[in-house]
């Protein structure tokens, strides 16, 4: 799976994507708020350094997700 951070503009929020080995798109949720059903992805238990990927990610930088 893929992760990239998108920047927000004036009131739009920024932004979290997921994405799958083929690049479709799996989840996209607020970067400010937790990602909810993270079961679904196989990512239970990893809910914090997952957090911390997200805080210190660039924008627009599209990385293997990796946790």
């Amino acid at each position: 799976m893929y992760i990239i951070k998108v920047k927000g503009k004036a009131k739009i929020p920024d932004y979290i994507q997921i994405r799958d080995e083929n690049f479709v798109l799996v989840a996209y949720f607020r970067a400010d708020r937790p990602m909810k059903n993270i079961e679904k992805f196989g990512l239970e238990g990893k809910e914090e350094a997952l957090e911390t990927l997200i805080k210190e990610m660039p924008f627009g930088k599209l990385q293997k997700l990796s946790l």
